[in-house]
């Protein structure tokens, strides 16, 4: 696999459909079809999400990318997967379809962390329930393929690049197949899939067939066991690897390769080369590199992990240590006779390119045929704009690291000043008020190594834990400069930061949380400590709370300063892997001490692929090694009772929680937190439930005229 620069998104030459020009909306009907001019679609877009023609969906992002390379796009959106005649509704297309679950994992969209069922979808107009299937990516590549047998079937997004290897399933608690074996689909594209979709989209209208199309970066297939690109390729087995590479030394670029010129020779040309001393170890990286770019590494097969802990704990160490574009290495694993076999993740768009694919001409607005239906993504999400992508923190809890990487790609400022005042000008009912310039992190923002060689060979998992990386270059001067300028436009009365803040890089520059706090947020920040003790934090690769404490100190001091009272909202997790009842009760004192009483608050969630999934499915550590004997047990909370127990520690406040806290402080031997006086946890009395009022006969009149008595409260 090739780590040369790509060809930049917007170097294609148009596919010959461009003469039909730029849609008001992707089209959804075939009466839409028509009015462009089209007689068919070159690419379907399957998406379990309404059409919100916003870069923040998307389907709208990858259908208006392929429309501007000249093709024409269809949305299906939330189709009725009970039968194929709902995915022939815009004939069949040219090339393929392109499937996802939506913006959301389709089990984590409909399902809560105790496994029972939603009542409500924000991705769906007026937030109707059941609107999509239970692993709707699954469902919608089937029903394609019953549709139009013959058409290609393209699967993305983040439940498919969450499930693109064996992986536990929280749902079911068992280990599935790749979704890739379960779909059959004929290609996964996994991560920001930008460089991949274009790519195979011009390769296919050129006329390769997909079966051909091997060495596309950030895909996955299947294929014969054994099966290789070329004789050339090498397979390690990964049982052989345990141990990340060496952080190489920073080089100083600056040192010369001779010694200074003499006095005596002025005109002697300065040597600007790389010093000598470092030319060896360049040559053998880039060897090295080229090695790596030829191999395969084979992690344990599905029937091995599906029934040994240790395997699944290796595999997903193995999976995570081979995460890096700048030396990951193909992975494939087998699934009975056949393999799974994926690329090394997809290189990062440059600025340039994240510019261009978030100002491609969006509506900016939800499909027409919605009529005046509401859609709450789409209205949390209308005034904000996404500034980066990708997050460094490496959070085992968090599907970031396993669907966008942990290189941060940033826009231009220009860009990011346009798109604001493109709201401004296009967007209906704006007031005045951006509600967040963010990303998955808010201030990551041009974030990066200082050295793109040591980038390039880093194998850690975290660039902020244990502590902050010294190559990491954690200035925050760029966003400064992007909100002053940002709420200096003209219309703009105030920009606000919604995404969460991370607050072990915020400390590091108190320019940025005094301008944090004085103009940034509206009352209340977010923030997410997620817990206050160190086993928890260990296992969430999390910093420890004396961060969180300086960073509230710094807010604190300069909302004052600024005459404004303003709080920290901090989110905790329950029953985290490696956390144990003495853990919870430790930070329930916390909070109570803290006199912060949260209201809204998260049970773990075991999502595909994480870490901490891997910990909490295996109890093992796959942070550590964990062959050979070496692997580290960790505290797992499986029982339903517990879970709640956790959660009823962050909620220590709610009588609904006393009795099972009571109970829970005397198997524990800490009664003395029962009482009624401020140094105890819970009281040792319990409020009376509220009086049910009787009901009351009252006389109605019937559709037939007849009286008849009806019991009303």
């Amino acid at each position: 696999m090739s780590h040369a620069a790509p060809m930049p998104l917007n170097a294609y030459r148009p596919y010959w459909a461009r003469r039909f020009g730029t849609a008001p909306f992707l089209p959804m009907s075939r009466a839409e079809m028509e009015a462009l001019g089209w007689d068919s679609c070159d690419v379907i877009l399957v998406t379990g999400d309404a059409y919100v023609d916003h870069p923040s969906f998307g389907m709208a992002l990858i259908g208006r990318l392929l429309e501007a390379q000249g093709f024409r796009v269809g949305i299906l959106a939330q189709p009725d997967w009970r039968s194929a005649e709902a995915f022939r509704a815009l004939g069949r297309p040219n090339l393929y379809f392109g499937v996802t679950a939506g913006n959301m994992d389709s089990m984590v969209n409909r399902y809560t962390a105790d496994r029972k069922r939603r009542s409500d979808d924000a991705y769906t107009p007026d937030a109707q329930p059941d609107r999509r299937p239970d692993r709707a990516v699954i469902v919608y590549a089937q029903r394609c393929r019953e549709a139009y047998r013959d058409v290609p079937v393209v699967i993305g997004g983040i439940e498919a690049s969450l499930r693109r290897i064996a992986h536990y399933d929280y749902w079911s608690d068992t280990v599935r197949r790749s979704i890739l074996m379960d779909s059959k689909a004929d290609l996964l594209l996994y991560g920001n899939a930008e460089r991949a979709i274009v790519e195979l989209t011009h390769r296919l209208a050129a006329g390769e067939s997909i079966a051909a199309i091997r060495d596309l970066r950030g895909s996955g297939f299947v294929v014969p066991r054994g099966w290789r690109p070329d004789a050339s390729w090498e397979e390690i087995d990964a049982l052989l690897l345990d141990t990340p590479g060496r952080v190489e030394p920073h080089p100083d670029p600056y040192a010369p390769t001779t010694p200074p010129p003499a006095q005596d020779q002025p005109n002697r040309p300065t040597v600007t080369e790389q010093p000598l001393r470092f030319q060896p170890r360049t040559t053998r990286l880039m060897q090295r590199l080229a090695r790596r770019a030829r191999t395969v590494v084979r992690l344990p097969a599905y029937e091995q992990v599906a029934h040994n802990p240790v395997l699944y704990a290796h595999a997903s160490r193995v999976f995570h240590l081979e995460s890096n574009p700048g030396n990951a290495r193909a992975l494939v694993q087998a699934h009975g006779d056949r393999d799974v076999w994926l690329n090394p993740p997809p290189l990062p768009l440059t600025t340039a390119e994240m510019d261009y694919v978030y100002e491609l001409p969006y509506a900016r607005a939800p499909h027409p045929s919605y009529g005046g239906a509401r859609i709450p993504a789409w209205e949390m999400i209308r005034f904000s704009v996404t500034i980066l992508r990708g997050c460094f923190g490496g959070c085992t809890f968090c599907s970031i690291t396993e669907h966008e990487g942990r290189i941060i790609q940033s826009r231009s400022e220009a860009s990011i000043l346009r798109e604001i005042e493109t709201i401004r000008d296009r967007t209906a009912g704006f007031t005045g008020i951006i509600s967040d310039l963010g990303g998955p992190t808010a201030n990551m923002y041009r974030m990066a190594c200082r050295d793109r060689g040591i980038e390039a060979a880093c194998r850690r998992l975290s660039c902020v834990y244990p502590d902050i990386c010294a190559n990491l270059d954690t200035d925050h001067s760029p966003l400064i400069r992007l909100y002053r300028k940002a709420r200096e436009l003209p219309g703009v009365k105030k920009v606000l930061i919604a995404s969460g803040v991370r607050y072990d890089l915020a400390v590091r520059s108190p320019e940025y949380v005094r301008e944090l706090a004085t103009h940034h947020v509206g009352g209340y920040l977010k923030i997410a400590p997620e817990h206050t003790e160190p086993g928890p934090l260990a296992h969430m690769m999390k910093p420890g709370i004396q961060t969180y404490d300086r960073f509230k100190r710094l807010f604190d001091k300069y909302s004052r300063a600024a005459g404004k009272e303003q709080y920290l909202i901090p989110y905790f997790i329950a029953a985290h892997p490696g956390t144990t009842d003495a853990d919870m009760l430790r930070l329930a004192l916390w909070l109570k001490a803290q006199g912060l009483r949260p209201d809204q608050v998260q049970t773990f969630l075991p999502t595909p692929l994480a870490l901490a999934t891997a910990m909490y499915h295996t109890g093992l550590n796959p942070l550590r090694k964990v062959l050979s004997g070496r692997a580290l047990p960790v505290a797992v909370t499986r029982s339903g009772r517990v879970r709640r127990l956790h959660k009823a520690f962050l909620r220590y406040h709610d009588p609904d929680n006393w009795p099972l806290l009571r109970a829970a402080l005397k198997a524990m031997g800490r009664a003395d937190l029962i009482g009624n006086g401020k140094q105890h946890l819970v009281p040792a009395w319990q409020p009376r439930p509220a009086p049910i009022r009787p009901l009351a006969a009252r006389a109605v009149i019937t559709r037939s005229g007849k009286s008849r008595k009806m019991m009303t409260g």
